[in-house]
C-alpha cells in the first residue's frame, strides 16, 4: 500500500514536472522566493490595520508570527524524522526529471506548503468577516507550493500533507488567538477603532 501511493507519488511529480520548459524557469524561480511576496503582505497588513484598529492587529501580526514559526520547526522534525530524499537528489528519477534547483535538506513535508498554508488558513479565518473576497488569498498557497514541484524540489504527497499540516497548525494558533481576543477584545468594549471594526456585511 505504502510503496504504491510513492509510486504514484513519483510518477505524478514526474509528469507535473515534465509540463515546465525554459521559457517559464524564470518565473517560478521568481515566484518560489518569499521575499518576492512582501507587497501581497504590505496590503494584507494595511487593511488588517485599517479594519480591525493598531492594538488587535497587532494581535493579529504576533499570532501570525507565532504560527509561522511553530509550524516552520515542526516542519523540520517532520523532514529530519522521515528523511525523504528530495526529487533532484532521488538518483532513481534525478536523471528524467528537470531539477532547476536542489536544496540539501530532505523532502516530507515541505515547508512553503505548510507555511503558506497555515498563514492563509489563520487569516482567512480572522479577516473573513472584515474583509472581502478572503477566500482568494488561498490562490498564494497553491501557486508557491506548486512552485515547489515545478522546480523539482518536492513531490506532490510533499505538499499536500504540508498543506494538511499547514491547516492543523494554523486552526491550533486560530484557538489561541479567539482566547486572546475574546479576553483583551470583548464585543462589549470599543476596538482602537469602532468604524473601521465592523464586519464587511454591515455596510
Amino acid at each position: 500500500m505504502l510503496k504504491s501511493l510513492l509510486d504514484l507519488d513519483r510518477d505524478a511529480l514526474v509528469y507535473l514536472n515534465s509540463l515546465g520548459s525554459e521559457t517559464f524557469d524564470p518565473f517560478w524561480e521568481f515566484i518560489t522566493k518569499q521575499i518576492n511576496w512582501i507587497p501581497l503582505f504590505a496590503i494584507i497588513a494595511y487593511l488588517t490595520f485599517k479594519r480591525l484598529g493598531w492594538r488587535h492587529a497587532l494581535l493579529v501580526v504576533g499570532m501570525v508570527a507565532v504560527l509561522i514559526a511553530f509550524t516552520d520547526q515542526t516542519t523540520n522534525l517532520f523532514k529530519n524524522g522521515f528523511q525523504r530524499l528530495r526529487p533532484g537528489n532521488n538518483p532513481e528519477i534525478a536523471g528524467i526529471i528537470r531539477a532547476i534547483q536542489h536544496r540539501r535538506s530532505f523532502s516530507f513535508i515541505s515547508g512553503h506548503a505548510s507555511n503558506s498554508m497555515a498563514a492563509a488558513f489563520f487569516l482567512y479565518k480572522v479577516l473573513r468577516p472584515y474583509l472581502r473576497y478572503m477566500g482568494f488569498f488561498f490562490l498564494w498557497p497553491l501557486i508557491f507550493a506548486y512552485s515547489r514541484i515545478y522546480l523539482g524540489l518536492h513531490y506532490p504527497g510533499d505538499i499536500l500533507l504540508g498543506y494538511a499540516w499547514g491547516i492543523f497548525t494554523g486552526w491550533l494558533v486560530l484557538k489561541l488567538y479567539i482566547y486572546l481576543r475574546d479576553r483583551y477584545f470583548p464585543q462589549q468594549e470599543n476596538l482602537d477603532n469602532p468604524t473601521n471594526s465592523e464586519p464587511v456585511t454591515n455596510g
